[in-house]
């Protein structure tokens, strides 16, 4: 899917009158099939740049244009056909708890089907080899048949990786997807993500905090700082002087010194059972 934006604007919607936008001034134009990776300290609104590239959030000012056309003066139902062709892979991918992980995966396919095949996806799943083999690009295949609340958070993160190869999707927005995995897993499956998007000729835009990576498996590097672009490069363009402008008084971030986020187990997270005093 070709991607054009031009003078894009927009403001976080919980946003105080007067903060600054989240996003400024953005231009940028991204051909069909590319993979790229958006790099920045945190607050450049990298998050948010996938929320309008999802059609999620919408801009303040400038365009959006997604394969020619302007999302938001689409008709309702076109718009609903554009969204089915886009997957946005979040942090913390929101999946059921107690849901098996082999329909998690599957419902990667729900735009692509009718009410009663969804529905009945939720307790006979249509295509288990499928399922399987989307998990083994993750070395998650031997979790098919266990509930995600028992899953780590680290396994969670890939469940949600392994739905946008199920997903009738021409472009795959990704968000820090590397946040909970240990780095052998992340080589893993940044490698799984922009290999089988290249085959597949599937656009991906990829927000990523690890830049060793961002550069050694992206073709393409955006750098984002407050809202703004920084550089748009050939990977292998990128400097040291690059990344030292754009993580100026963050340069932890670029030692890699921020933090893996511990996503929560679902048990963990899921609310204590209320108990009933039948006295």
């Amino acid at each position: 899917m070709k991607i054009e934006v031009q003078d894009l604007q927009t403001r976080h919607p919980a946003a105080l009158p007067g903060a600054r936008p989240a996003l400024r001034a953005l231009s940028l134009s991204l051909a069909a099939g590319e993979q790229v990776a958006i790099i920045g300290p945190s607050g450049a609104g990298k998050t948010t740049l996938l929320q309008v590239l999802a059609c999620s959030q919408r801009p303040t000012q400038g365009t959006l244009q997604l394969a020619g056309a302007n999302p938001w003066t689409l008709p309702a139902s076109a718009l609903r056909a554009l969204r089915g062709q886009l997957f946005l892979a979040p942090q913390v991918p929101p999946l059921p708890p107690r849901q098996r992980v082999v329909t998690s995966v599957l419902a990667g396919r729900l735009p692509a089907m009718g009410l009663w095949a969804s529905l009945r996806s939720l307790f006979y799943p249509s295509d288990i080899p499928a399922a399987h083999a989307a998990l083994a690009h993750f070395d998650l295949s031997d979790k098919l048949f266990e509930r995600v609340d028992r899953l780590s958070g680290g396994e969670r993160q890939r469940v949600g990786l392994a739905r946008a190869l199920l997903a009738p999707a021409s472009l795959w927005l990704i968000d820090e997807p590397l946040s909970a995995l240990d780095p052998m897993r992340a080589r893993m499956a940044i490698s799984a993500l922009v290999g089988l998007a290249a085959q597949r000729q599937v656009t991906l835009v990829a927000t990523l905090h690890q830049v060793d990576m961002a550069l050694a498996h992206f073709p393409r590097t955006i750098g984002l700082r407050e809202g703004e672009l920084v550089f748009d490069l050939p990977s292998a363009q990128v400097s040291r002087e690059h990344l030292a402008h754009l993580y100026a008084q963050h340069e932890h971030e670029l030692r890699g010194e921020v933090q893996p986020v511990a996503l929560p187990d679902a048990a963990a997270a899921a609310p204590a059972p209320l108990v009933l005093d039948g006295r």
